[in-house]
Parts: structure tokens; sequence; C-alpha cells
């Protein structure tokens, strides 16, 4: 009965459970109106609408963007990929036709078949075309960073390719009516109208020194062509491809080919003033008169050799008519010497100089310089009696066995065979055994204090060098008589010659001398480079052949500082491999200078037992001094000096050879770039920085 009273009393509160939770009991009145309730909840479900519609939908946008962007990219990296891979097996394909064909146009110009020759320089001029349509699917990549410059050596290249082919294509049109004349085969009927078995040497060189004049308005085409050659090539730098790639040598490749065009570019350039003065030199308007200087470069001196003997040649109309020959001594014995001696020759050569200091005619080739030489010679030999003279020409014995290489052993009437062979007797050719064996005679020669002439010598002596005469005059007549198919081997052999300084040329025609220097036949010392420059003159002063056996090489180590000053080592190490024989090899007193651009400042000197101060000379700053080499032996001189000039982005250095001498190494050391090459004649080098 209570339950039930109680359970349904209104006002009565349920017992309280443990762990029950009381409600609050909410009064109407405390609760808020229902339009604020109703706008609160407004508000904050559009505040929630609001956040998914304006950033949730931008994520997935910005990430489909980029992917697109990334295939893009890549799909271009992979046609770019295709497209080139695709131009490189064209390009591969068409270059080794290129090859191909060269290759067998270097076969035909071997053989001397004009004809095939002119047929192949066609055919790999197609060949040519070809490579050109394929190299330009790539053209386009020399703008690229990274492999552009390459590209871009590629197109100069192949200008120069086809700039090359068109003087080839002139060349052989020029030469063509002269083919059989200058031994190629397939050539032209003979235009002398008879057997060309009928025809010697000199017929060849009379019709053809007759033919310049025609000859010369083709020389300045070919000029211009080789000029768009040189230019081409001289773009590639060649520091930036590596030194070898697969065992294949590149850069020095490289370099080789920019050094041969430039040579001939030249070559052509100067070319043209000497073939206009060749009618001159071989008298085809008058009869010319030489003196002809023959110098022992086994007795080394700065024109190229001791003037051990002389002949008087007369030329007519590219007639040769040696007409006598004689020893330096005898000629010297004519001559009274008036003018002081350099004092080098006075303090080492001593002999007549101990009795007098006045400058003897046959030590007057002093000067490196071979028009300053033979300047202070002709008054000399005016005074010994030769006068009316045209001009003096300088040989030694390598323009001997360069011919007799080519013409074979020929006999000397009265003096025996001659040849090339080696002999065992001094490990040298035959005939500069025979030539130092007939000229060198044992024995004192004594001066009388009183009037210097010689009261004493021993036999023979008083024309020693009696065979070179006879030697040359018999070269001369077999060169001219050898038939066509050894025209081309002689031309090389006198061209070679003529390049390595083994002939020198002093015309007293101002305009003939002008164009046989500028030719590079005068043995000039370069007064006008205005870079690096480099010229080693050494002078024998013992009197023995200690030369035919010493050799030097020359090392530059060259340090270019940041702000471009450059600071030189030159290192020159003499050898001389040989024993002593008392003969040809004996100790070998070296009077030794070394020019280097006017106004470098020497640092330092070692290796020589005196030394001069510096001095001018020749527009160069020289450094001098005397050393002795032994026989089995090496001598070694350093310089280390500065340049009085600074450089920037291109280091250019000019090396001037000696005449006479027979191409030794030099080694060009500058950073981390190296160059070696044996000197066979001047050389320039251009390295970037």
């Amino acid at each position: 009965m209570d339950n039930q009273n109680t359970s349904n009393s209104k006002d009565t509160i349920p017992p309280k459970e443990e762990n029950s939770v009381l409600i609050p009991k909410i009064e109407v009145s405390d609760m808020a109106p229902v339009a604020v309730v109703k706008e609160t909840t407004e508000s904050v479900l559009k505040d929630f609408s609001k956040k998914p519609t304006s950033e949730a939908p931008k994520a997935p946008k910005k990430n489909k963007k980029i992917i697109k962007i990334l295939l893009g990219v890549l799909g271009v990296f992979l046609f770019f990929i295709i497209y080139n891979v695709i131009s490189g097996l064209i390009i591969y394909q068409k270059a080794n036709k290129l090859i191909d064909s060269g290759k067998v146009l270097a076969q035909a110009a071997t053989s001397q078949d004009l004809v095939k020759m002119k047929s192949e320089l066609g055919n790999t001029n197609i060949a040519l075309k070809e490579f050109k349509g394929a190299y330009g699917l790539v053209a386009w990549e020399k703008f690229l960073p990274f492999v552009g410059p390459y590209i871009g050596d590629g197109s100069h290249i192949l200008k120069a390719g086809e700039a090359g082919l068109s003087v080839g294509e002139t060349v052989l049109t020029v030469i063509e009516p002269y083919a059989d004349l200058l031994g190629f085969s397939n050539g032209t009927t003979s235009v002398l109208g008879v057997d060309s078995s009928e025809q010697t040497t000199q017929d060849r060189i009379n019709f053809i020194v007759n033919a310049i004049p025609d000859l010369l308005p083709q020389i300045d085409a070919i000029s211009e062509k080789m000029k768009i050659v040189q230019s081409e090539i001289s773009e590639i730098d060649t520091d930036k491809y590596p030194a070898e790639f697969r065992g294949i040598a590149v850069r020095s490749k490289l370099k080789s080919a920019q050094d041969l065009v430039s040579e001939a570019s030249t070559f052509l350039v100067n070319g043209k003033p000497f073939l206009e003065s060749a009618q001159y030199l071989l008298g085809m308007d008058s009869p010319r008169t030489y003196l002809v200087l023959f110098q022992n470069d086994k007795e080394i001196r700065p024109t190229g050799g001791f003037m051990t003997a002389y002949s008087i040649m007369k030329v007519d109309k590219a007639t040769f008519d040696p007409t006598i020959s004689s020893d330096i001594y005898t000629l010297d014995a004519k001559y009274t010497p008036t003018i002081q001696a350099p004092d080098p020759i006075i303090n080492y050569i001593k002999g007549p100089y101990v009795l007098s200091q006045k400058w003897r005619l046959r030590d007057m080739n002093w000067s490196p310089d071979f028009a300053t030489s033979m300047e202070t010679v002709i008054p000399a030999i005016t005074k010994a009696g030769i006068t009316n003279i045209d001009g003096i020409i300088a040989v030694d014995t390598h323009l001997l066995v360069n011919l007799l290489n080519v013409i074979g052993p020929i006999g000397v009437p009265g003096f025996g065979n001659f040849s090339t062979e080696i002999s065992p007797k001094c490990n040298c050719p035959q005939v500069i055994y025979e030539l130092e064996s007939f000229a060198d005679v044992e024995g004192p020669i004594i001066w009388d204090p009183l009037t210097g002439k010689i009261i004493q010598r021993p036999p023979n002596s008083d024309n020693r060098k009696e065979i070179i005469g006879p030697l040359m005059n018999s070269i001369m007549a077999n060169a001219l008589a050898q038939p066509k198919e050894k025209i081309p081997a002689l031309m090389q052999a006198g061209f070679t010659s003529l390049l390595e300084k083994h002939v020198l040329f002093y015309l007293m025609d101002e305009k003939v001398q002008t164009a046989v220097s500028d030719f590079g036949l005068g043995g000039k010392i370069d007064q006008t480079y205005e870079n690096d420059y480099l010229h080693v003159s050494d002078a024998n002063l013992g009197g023995r052949k200690s030369n035919l056996y010493a050799y030097s090489e020359v090392q530059q180590d060259i340090d270019v500082s940041g702000n471009g000053t450059v600071t030189k080592t030159v290192t020159i190490t003499y050898k001389n491999p040989e024993k002593q024989d008392g003969w040809l090899n004996s100790v070998l007193p070296t009077w030794v200078r070394v020019y280097v651009p006017k106004g470098s400042e020497l640092i330092a000197s070692e290796g020589l037992d005196k030394t001069q101060d510096p001095y001018e000379d020749l527009g160069k700053t020289v450094y001098a001094g005397y050393f002795q080499l032994r026989p089995e032996g090496v001598s070694k001189v350093t310089l280390k000096y500065k340049l009085p000039f600074k450089v920037s982005k291109q280091y250019k250095l000019l090396i001037q050879k000696q005449p006479g001498t027979d191409g030794f190494l030099y080694t060009v050391n500058l950073g981390k770039h190296t160059e070696e090459f044996f000197l066979k004649q001047d050389k320039e080098l251009k390295i970037s920085i």
C-alpha cells in the first residue's frame, strides 16, 4: 500500500541508486530563445559546409598537374633519346661510308693514279654530302649545353672538309696537263711531245718552270679555299677533348690536323711570291751566279754547321753548272782579317786567334739569323776575290743523305762509291764517314806567329774538302737523269730539306730575298712575333765532329699565375751516347745561346761552366754560356725566367729550329696540358688557359 502511494505521487523523488548519474533538472525559463538556438545552429552548419568545398578538392588538382608535367618532360626526354639514337645510327652509317671512301682516295693518291684520284675524289665528295645531310639531324643541338660545343665542332669539320675537297679538285685540274711530267700514271699524253721514258728530270724542270706564269692565277683560288679550311679548323678547342679514347689518340690527332692545315695555308699564301721568283732563281730571264756554301752540321754552328767548303755555281734556264769548288781554308787564306771576332770564338777556338783576334772568314756564320751572318760574309768573300754573285745558297749533309736515299748508290770519278748504307766504322751513313775521313786528316797545323800563315800542316789539309764539289756534281747529274717514277720521291726529298732548314738562301735582289724569306727558306729569326718565343742556338767550338752523335732534349715548364704572370723553366739536356774515338767523337765544347722574348727577366741559371750577362740581339733577350759534353755523357742546362708580359685565355709560343739540326725532342708542360714533338721545322703552339 505504501509502495503504491509512493509511485503514484507526482512529487516524490525516486530513490538514488548507487553509481547512478543524476540528470539535472532544466527549467524552461533557463533555456535560450528558440530563435537564437536556430541561428547558432545554422551558423555552425554553414561554417562546417564551407570547409570541405574550399580545401578538400584543391590537393588532387595540384597533384594531377605535377604528374602531367613530369609525364610531359619524360616523354620529351624519351623522344630526344630515341631521336638521337636513330640519328646516331644514321650518322654512324654515313660516317663509315665517308671513311671508307677517304681510304680509297688516299690509296689512289699513294699510287699516283690521276684518273683514279679524280674518280675517288668525286666519290668522297658524294659521301661527304650524304654525311652532311645525316649530320643535319643533330646540327641544331649545338645550342644545347654540354654536348653543344662538340656538335658545333662537327659542323666546323664538315665545312672544312667541303672546302678541302674543293681544293683537291682545283689542284687536280691544275696539275692534269703536267701529270706525266710529275710522275703521275694515267695522265695526259706527254706535253713535251716525246715518249715519257726519254724525258729526263731536267726536261720536266724546264717545262714546269716555263709553265709557272700560267699556274699563278690558280694559286689565289686555292689559297682562298685553304683559308676557309684553316678558319673552320681553328675554331675547334682541342683541349676539351680527351687525350685518348679506347686507345685512340684523340687530342693529339686533332692538334696535328690543325697544325697541318695551318702550315698548308701559310705555305700557299707565301708560296705564290716564291713561285713568282722561281724564274729569277733558275735564270730563265738571264744567267745567275751563286756561291754555294757547304756547312758541316756534324760540327754545328749557328746557321747550320762549320762552313767547310764552297762552290761557284752558274744557273742558266734551269740548267746547273758548278764551275769551281774548293776548301774554305783556301778562300780564307785570300782574306786579310780586319774585324774583331766575337769573344766566345777568341776564348774557345783559340788556334789562330791566339795570334790575332781578328775574325776569320770561315767563322763568320756566327749570327743565328742567316741573312745577318751573310751580310758579314759577303764583304769578306769580296775581298777574297769572289764578286758578281746573285746570292748565297747554304746546304748541309742532310741534303746529301736525303737525295742519295732516293737516287741510290752513286760513283764519283776519282773518289769511289757513295751511299747511305750505315757504316759500322762510325754507326753513320757511309757517305758521311767518307766525307769526314777524307776531310779530317790528323796532324798539327802550325801558324807563323808573325805573318799568321800556316807553316806546317798534315797531308791534304791544304784542300781537305775537295771531295765535296765532285760529289755534289755527281749527285746533281744523277738526280737530273732520274726516270719519272722517282720524281715524286726526289721532289719530296728536296722539299723536306728546304722545310727543315738544310738549304738556306740569301739573295742580293731585295724583292726575291723577301719572297724566299717569307717562304721559310731564309733562316730568319722572327723579330716581329709578340708572344712567347724560344730559339736554342748551339756552336761547336772544338773542331771535332761530335755533333754526329750528340743530341739534345728541350723541356719547357710553364707556370701561369692567377694574374697572368708567366714564369718559365727551360731545361736543355745534352746527350752523347757514343764512346770517344779521338777522331769524330771527342769532348764537345759548346757555346749555347737561348733567345727569349725581349725584356724577359732571368731568375736562375744552372749547368753552364761560364755565363755571359743577358743581352739583346735580333729583337730578343739572350741568355748565353759555355759548357762541355763528354762522350757517353750527359750535360744539363736549366734557365728560369719571367716573361715581360701577362697572358689570359690563350698562351702562344713560337719555337724556331736551328738550321742543320735533326729534329730534337721538345716537351711543353702548362698545367695539365702536355705536348711532345720532334722539332723538324719552326712550330707555333696555342694552348687554352
